[in-house]
């Protein structure tokens, strides 16, 4: 009796490797398609037509600087003091008001002199009766009645009695606080009835007008700073103005420890703007006029490597070029690129480019944080950056 074989049954492992392979089809082919869309996608951008970046443009140009410097100083009073006294006592009188102008030889301060006037008086009497027995003695010498000896004692006891009385006098007279030269007073730093040491600051007195503007030079100028030379000063805390003088002294030697050596210069100050200890900028020129390519200083990008300005020029469209909304684009276009400049001095809002750009040639002054190499431009210069040599700020 034969019998019917049974049915083979498919195995797992085939049918999972079968459904493996068909979700790798699917997937395969869902990335592929996603891969040639995208690579598709970035060939579009990356050939689409850039939009013109606006900037706006300035022309170097050439003008004729002399050669200058600057500096900084401080204000110096040509005197300034505290006024002292020179003997102790206790204040009598107080007579200035602070903060008022004085003259030469006026008196400011009284010390009690109470003590040292009854010393006087009995000093200058005992001089006086010095003097007579002396006159006395001199008339017994001449008719030889005393002898020489006694004769020049007596006129030795005169001298000195005479000398302790213009002491004491000295010494009242120095109880008395005289400003010992014309200028403003400062703030009173004593009381009446305060007892005072010899040395106590009594009151500042400064002289302003004139008044001395020291400043610092690196030692290369040392020749190139003469007396006489003009100089102009500013203060920010007086925007706007400036004041003249002349330069009219240097100091001989350099400070070794840094290189630089000090110079002086006198201002007029008859206003008495300019105070002691205020800070100052100086400009003054050591002659020697030359010519130099000048452009805004808000076209160069200043870094570390090098410092960069972005050159415009005119360069034929490519044919075929078409804008965004693929229109054909016809005509000259302006491009950008990056040129290294050596760059100089600096004059209010402009800078001296020593080498790397010419006269006439024009550079981007805004918007170079949006700029690359070969990127076109429009140029809008409705609101152009300052780019003056002697910028002024306005009061508000």
């Amino acid at each position: 009796m034969s019998t019917a074989p049974k049915p083979r049954k498919p195995r797992f492992t085939l049918r999972l490797i079968l459904m493996l392979v068909a979700a790798l089809l699917i997937f395969g082919g869902v990335f592929a398609v996603k891969a040639i869309i995208g690579a598709q996608t970035n060939k579009f951008f990356d050939n689409m037509p850039q939009p013109a970046s606006a900037v706006s443009a300035a022309e170097a140009r050439t003008e004729r600087w002399s050669d200058d410097a600057q500096a900084v100083g401080t204000l110096v009073a040509v005197n300034g003091t505290d006024v002292t006294t020179e003997a102790g006592g206790v204040v009598r009188s107080i007579e200035f008001e602070a903060g008022q102008p004085v003259r030469a030889g006026e008196v400011l301060v009284r010390l009690n002199t109470d003590n040292e006037a009854a010393t006087l008086q009995s000093l200058e009497t005992s001089a006086r009766l010095a003097k007579v027995q002396a006159d006395r003695w001199q008339k017994l010498g001449q008719d030889q009645l005393v002898s020489l000896d006694e004769m020049q004692q007596r006129v030795a006891a005169s001298a000195s009695a005479q000398a302790q009385a213009d002491a004491q006098r000295a010494l009242i007279a120095q109880k008395t606080i005289r400003a010992p030269f014309s200028g403003e007073l400062g703030i009173r730093k004593v009381n009446l009835g305060q007892f005072v040491s010899p040395g106590t600051p009594i009151v500042s007195l400064q002289q302003l007008d004139p008044i001395y503007l020291d400043f610092t030079l690196p030692e290369q100028q040392m020749d190139d700073l003469e007396p006489g030379t003009p100089v102009r000063a500013t203060l920010e805390g007086l925007p706007g103005q400036v004041f003249e003088g002349t330069v009219t002294a240097i100091e001989p030697g350099v400070d070794p420890n840094t290189r630089n050596f000090t110079a002086q210069a006198t201002l007029d100050n008859p206003d008495g703007l300019l105070r002691p200890g205020a800070f100052a900028r100086v400009d003054f020129d050591l002659g020697g006029e030359r010519e130099v390519v000048v452009i805004p200083q808000t076209a160069v990008s200043f870094n570390p490597y090098g410092n960069a300005v972005f050159v415009i020029t005119k360069t034929p469209r490519a044919e075929g070029e078409t804008d965004m909304q693929g229109k054909p684009l016809t005509g000259d276009k302006l491009v950008v690129n990056q040129r290294f400049v050596t760059t100089g001095a600096t004059r209010g809002d402009l800078i001296a480019v020593t080498d790397g750009l010419k006269p006439g040639e024009q550079v981007a002054t805004s918007g170079l944080l949006k700029l690359r190499n070969g990127a076109e431009v429009t140029i809008n210069n409705e609101v152009q950056p300052s780019a003056d040599a002697r910028p002024e700020a306005e009061n508000r």
